[in-house]
């Protein structure tokens, strides 16, 4: 079931949120805060989660805080990457968790932290088992991002792609599981710290893996899940079937469903980065699928 709901995905990163539209990050505010009154009006019992930053900027919360949104969120939350993207060593997560917990009192959620196989998977297994004794026990959720690698065919969703040089192809290395299904060194080291630590996987539209992810998600004893549902794909022909099967399929688990990407028709700019051009539009998204996928419990105030 769902228990949770994410705000955005790392809206201070320009391959998410367009930092020319907006550039202060004023509009994102105005979203974010309607988006958070909305679903707590709609369901007050969910957990509500700003979008997980990256890169990790307790200025970036200090800005969110300025402007109202810490106040229609339940937590706040981060992503980090250090063996692949970011400028820090894996020994500093404790450290960069620290650094948020200075700047808010909402719980610090860990929604996305993996190891790419890009040069070695024994690079990715020695990760995530380091990885998990420096995260263990210091948030209340950590999600490993992720269980597929992305397939070669698809595009990783970032505005820099092949100009990243050799960071562009480590977005398709950072499974669990290869492109066809196979396990990984490291399959075996994640299984043993589930349910404690869930995983982060996200279904592009009718995405084809989704009933073998269910499958080994079970075999492997997870237990919280993040992945999310499309503004921008909520236009597509079928879009709603689509919606259901997938919330149908993911219904044994904990989930935490992000809602993000802008339509291109109804954007500042046709991009799924840009502020769209009515901020309240976004919020109404987010309560229509609430009131789909995660009503209130029977008898109680909406």
């Amino acid at each position: 079931m769902i228990d949770s709901v994410m705000l955005w995905n790392e809206p201070n990163n320009k391959s998410h949120w367009d930092p020319e539209i907006d550039p202060d990050w004023l509009l994102f505010a105005e979203m974010a805060k309607a988006a958070g009154h909305a679903i707590r009006d709609t369901n007050p019992h969910l957990i509500r989660v700003l979008g997980g930053i990256s890169p990790i900027d307790p200025v970036f919360i200090r800005n969110m805080e300025a402007r109202g949104v810490l106040d229609a969120v339940d937590a706040v939350a981060v992503h980090g990457f250090p063996l692949d993207w970011n400028l820090w060593s894996i020994h500093d997560w404790p450290a960069k968790l620290e650094e948020i917990r200075a700047v808010t009192d909402l719980p610090v959620w860990v929604s996305e932290v993996g190891v790419s196989t890009f040069g070695a998977e024994e690079v990715q297994d020695w990760g995530l088992r380091r990885t998990l004794e420096l995260l263990s026990g210091r948030a209340p959720r950590i999600h490993w991002y992720s269980l597929y690698d992305l397939p070669r065919e698809w595009e990783a969703t970032t505005r820099h792609k092949e100009a990243e040089g050799s960071s562009y192809y480590r977005h398709f290395h950072m499974g669990l599981l290869r492109q066809d299904g196979t396990p990984k060194i490291a399959l075996e080291s994640f299984a043993r710290h589930t349910p404690e630590i869930g995983l982060c996987q996200w279904f592009h539209f009718e995405d084809h893996r989704l009933d073998e992810a269910v499958a080994w998600m079970k075999r492997l004893g997870v237990r919280y899940l993040r992945t999310g549902l499309s503004w921008a794909d909520s236009f597509r022909p079928g879009a709603l079937d689509w919606f259901d099967r997938q919330m149908e399929a993911l219904k044994d688990f904990d989930v935490t469903v992000t809602f993000c990407f802008t339509p291109e028709h109804r954007g500042i700019s046709p991009h799924h980065t840009s502020a769209p051009l009515v901020r309240a539009e976004y919020a109404d998204f987010c309560a229509a699928m609430v009131r789909r996928y995660a009503p209130p419990p029977s008898g109680s105030a909406p």
